[in-house]
């Protein structure tokens, strides 16, 4: 299925469109009908994208045409050289990292890539990282440092890899190490949560001066699934759990844990990746002129005052 459930009305409508155009002998045949489908079809977009649940933009991230960090960066950079390997395990092909040139100049870009169709989803482990994924992480980051280039992280994955080799290789140690060191990288480090923001998989490429969220993008600590299992002990009530969890870009952004909210055009950023590219493109340079001039422990600083301030409130 190339759509989600609650998009079956509108994939409906634009069958019996494209049924009505394939049956035209002459471009006239059903001019009328076509239009007046085609008028419905606009208003059923707006009523279900406007008004979708906290679930359901759960399911917008996960939709099957989503696209993944690989679409981002070909539109964004000019140039990019993939760095493979932790130089201690192996080479985690769900986490990818290298050299971009970005308007001319050179930034580290780490993130999660999930694969497309079932062949390259198993070579991605569906975009699950094991250790070794993210040492070579800080591998990464900590050349950038040296080189003083800026670090972008696109992060999507349902989180980190739960298997007994990933937990024999010490997954839990290796995303604690990455927390610990990216709050001290004396480079800007900016994050873009793309898809799915799920738990301390997520967390170990978000540690950075700002968090930008595309607009159905989601990230928590767990999935509504997960939680609802945990809670309720019924899957069924991911609904329940997702507006309890607060992990839209909406609900993040009045959090104060998201710092920028990039929109979707209507139906989520597969329907113009060139437009969300750019949204994206333009976000990295508004975002890393704040740091020009600044020194590596005034950014270094500023990250870990973000961190700090997060679940601060005043009680009243």
């Amino acid at each position: 299925m190339d759509y989600v459930s609650f998009e079956k009305p509108i994939f409906d409508v634009q069958y019996k469109i494209n049924e009505l155009k394939s049956l035209s002998i002459s471009t006239r045949d059903f001019d009328n009908e076509i239009q007046l489908l085609e008028n419905e079809l606009t208003v059923l977009k707006t009523e279900i994208y406007k008004s979708l649940t906290p679930f359901q933009k759960c399911q917008m991230a996960r939709h099957p045409h989503r696209p993944y960090m690989f679409d981002y960066v070909t539109n964004i950079s000019d140039k990019f050289i993939e760095l493979h390997g932790d130089r201690n395990f192996g080479d985690d092909t769900a986490v990818v990292g290298g050299i971009a040139s970005f308007q001319g100049k050179g930034v580290m870009v780490i993130g999660h890539q999930k694969g497309k169709g079932t062949k390259n989803s198993v070579y991605r482990n569906f975009g699950m990282p094991k250790p070794e994924g993210y040492r070579k992480a800080i591998r990464l980051m900590k050349m950038a440092e040296r080189f003083s280039m800026p670090i972008i992280t696109f992060i999507d994955t349902p989180g980190a890899y739960p298997g007994i080799e990933a937990e024999q290789r010490g997954q839990a140690e290796a995303i604690a190490h990455n927390l610990l060191t990216m709050s001290q990288i004396k480079v800007p480090i900016l994050s873009y949560v793309i898809g799915e923001g799920g738990s301390g998989g997520a967390l170990a490429l978000g540690v950075c001066n700002y968090l930008v969220m595309l607009e159905y993008a989601i990230y928590s600590v767990i999935s509504p699934e997960g939680c609802a299992s945990i809670l309720w002990r019924d899957s069924l009530c991911a609904d329940q759990a997702a507006d309890s969890l607060k992990l839209t870009s909406k609900d993040l952004l009045e959090l104060a844990i998201a710092d920028e909210v990039i929109e979707e055009p209507l139906g989520g950023a597969h329907n113009d990746l060139k437009l969300v590219s750019s949204g994206i493109s333009d976000s990295i340079i508004k975002n890393l002129t704040i740091f020009e001039g600044m020194t590596g422990e005034e950014i270094a600083n500023h990250r870990q005052k973000k961190i700090r301030v997060m679940g601060v409130f005043d009680q009243g």
